[in-house]
C-alpha cells in the first residue's frame, strides 16, 4: 500500500481521503486566488505570505527562505522522529510573463502576467497534501515540503538549497502538470525525464570585401555556415548517441547585400542534452570543436556558452514507487510510462543531494485539444488537484514504508 504496509497503511491512506472530502472545495479555491494573482519569479511575495498564512493556520510553523519567496515547512511524527529518514516534497510558487488569454472565470488579474505553466496547481496541491499529512494522527517519518520561488529563471532551486532545505533529505519528488495525460493519471521517465538546455551565442569578425574577391576576405556567411553545419554534427560524434544532444540555431545574423562580404556575424542556439555527464562536458566541448571548425577560415570567433539547467534524472527506484502509489490511490493502469522531454526543470539540483522524481501530472479533462504549457491559452483541469493531493501525500508516506523496510536488519 502506498501509506506502509498493514492496517497503518490503510489507516493512513483513508485518512487523506477523509481530508479530501472536506476539504476538495477549499483546494479549488486555492488554486484560483493563486491563479488570479500570478507573480513572477524572486517576487512571489503574496503568494508566500497565502501560503505561509494557511500553513500557521494549521498550526505549522513554515520557514520563509532567504530574500522573501519561498518557503519551507517540515512534518514531525508525534513525539518527533529524531535523525530518522526525511521526505521532502517541492512545488514552485512563480508564474510568467504572459498575458491571459484562456477564458477561465478565474483568469489572471494581473496584466501580463500568467500561471501559464500550472504552478498554481503544484502550489495548492502541495499545500492540500501537507494539511492532510498534519491531520493524520501517527505520521509514518519526516516530511518537509519546499515552496520553491523562481523555476522559470532556474535560479530559485539553486537559492533554495543555498538556504539549507535539502540538508539531511534522504529522497525527494515533485510533480509537474501534464497537459498531455488525462486527469486522474500520473506519469514519470525512468532515467533522463528532461533535458539540459544551454544557451550558445558565436560571434565572427574578419576581413571583409567585394564579393569577387573571397579570397581577400575571411568570408564571414562561409564561416557562418561551417559553424551552422558542422557544429551540431561533430557534436554527435563526440558524445554518446544514448545522451541524444542536438543543437539547434534560432538566431543567424550577417550581412545586408549581396555583393558585399561583411566583416561580422551572430548564431545563437540552443544545446539540449540528456544526461549529466554531457552537460558537465559540453562547454569545454563546443569550445574545442568551433576552434577546428574555424581553424581554416581567417574569421576570429567568439563563444559565449551560457549554461542552462542539468538535465533531471529520475532514480528508478523512486519511479517505481510513484507507479505503486498510482495503483494504490488513483486505480489500475493510472500511471503512464513517459519519454524524456526537451523542456528544462532546475528540479534537476536537487538530485544532486538526493534521489527522487519529478512526476507528470495529468490535466487535461478529455474535452477539445489539450492545451500546452507556456501558451496564453493554457488550462488545467480543476478535478487533478484532488489527484495532485493524493499523489503528493501517497508519495511520502510509501516512500517513508521503503526506507523504513530498508532499514531493517532483516529487509
Amino acid at each position: 500500500m502506498s501509506g506502509g504496509s498493514g492496517a497503518r497503511g490503510a489507516d493512513a491512506r483513508a485518512g487523506i481521503e477523509r481530508w479530501l472530502a472536506s476539504h476538495d472545495g477549499e483546494v479549488v479555491a486555492w488554486r484560483h486566488h493563486l491563479h488570479r494573482n500570478p507573480e513572477l519569479g524572486h517576487s512571489e511575495h503574496a503568494t508566500t505570505s497565502f501560503v505561509a498564512e494557511a500553513l500557521r493556520a494549521a498550526g505549522l510553523a513554515p520557514r520563509i527562505l532567504p530574500g522573501g519567496t519561498g518557503l519551507t515547512v517540515d512534518l514531525e511524527p508525534v513525539g518527533g522522529a529524531g535523525d530518522g529518514p526525511l521526505v521532502a516534497l517541492r512545488a514552485d510558487l512563480d508564474a510568467l510573463p504572459i498575458r491571459e488569454a484562456s477564458g477561465e472565470p478565474f483568469a489572471s488579474e494581473v496584466d501580463g502576467v500568467m500561471h501559464a505553466c500550472g504552478h498554481d496547481v503544484h502550489t495548492a496541491s502541495l499545500l492540500g497534501a501537507v494539511l492532510a499529512l498534519a491531520s493524520l494522527p501517527h505520521l509514518p517519518g519526516r516530511i518537509r515540503a519546499i515552496f520553491q520561488p523562481a523555476e522559470e529563471v532556474m535560479t530559485g532551486a539553486i537559492a533554495a538549497i543555498d538556504a539549507g532545505v535539502m540538508h539531511g533529505v534522504d529522497q525527494i519528488f515533485m510533480l509537474h502538470v501534464a497537459p498531455g495525460l488525462r486527469t486522474g493519471t500520473i506519469g514519470a521517465a525512468t532515467g533522463p525525464a528532461t533535458s539540459s538546455s544551454d544557451a550558445i551565442t558565436v560571434r565572427l569578425t574578419g576581413p571583409g570585401g567585394h564579393s569577387s574577391r573571397p579570397n581577400d576576405t575571411a568570408d564571414i556567411v562561409y564561416a557562418l555556415g561551417s559553424v551552422i553545419t558542422s557544429l551540431p554534427a561533430l557534436l554527435t560524434r563526440r558524445l554518446d548517441p544514448l545522451d541524444a544532444g542536438v543543437l539547434v540555431w534560432g538566431q543567424v545574423e550577417s550581412g545586408k547585400t549581396a555583393n558585399v562580404i561583411p566583416t561580422e556575424g551572430l548564431l545563437r542556439g540552443t544545446l539540449r542534452l540528456g544526461s549529466r555527464e554531457a552537460w558537465d562536458e559540453a562547454p569545454a566541448l563546443v569550445a574545442e570543436l568551433l576552434d577546428g571548425v574555424l581553424a581554416p577560415t581567417r574569421a576570429s570567433h567568439e563563444l559565449e556558452y551560457q549554461r542552462g539547467v542539468p538535465p533531471v534524472v529520475n532514480d528508478a527506484a523512486a519511479v517505481a514507487l510513484a507507479s505503486r502509489v498510482a495503483d494504490d490511490d488513483l486505480g489500475h493502469d493510472a500511471f503512464v510510462p513517459l519519454p524524456r522531454t526537451g523542456a528544462g526543470e532546475d528540479f534537476a539540483y536537487y538530485l544532486d543531494h538526493a534521489p527522487g522524481a519529478l512526476i507528470s501530472l495529468g490535466v487535461w479533462d478529455g474535452r477539445g485539444e489539450p492545451t500546452s504549457v507556456h501558451r496564453d491559452t493554457f488550462r488545467a483541469d480543476d478535478a487533478a488537484l484532488a489527484v495532485g493531493v493524493r499523489t503528493y501525500a501517497g508519495l511520502a508516506l510509501a516512500a517513508h514504508a521503503e526506507l523504513a523496510g530498508a532499514a531493517r536488519p532483516d529487509a
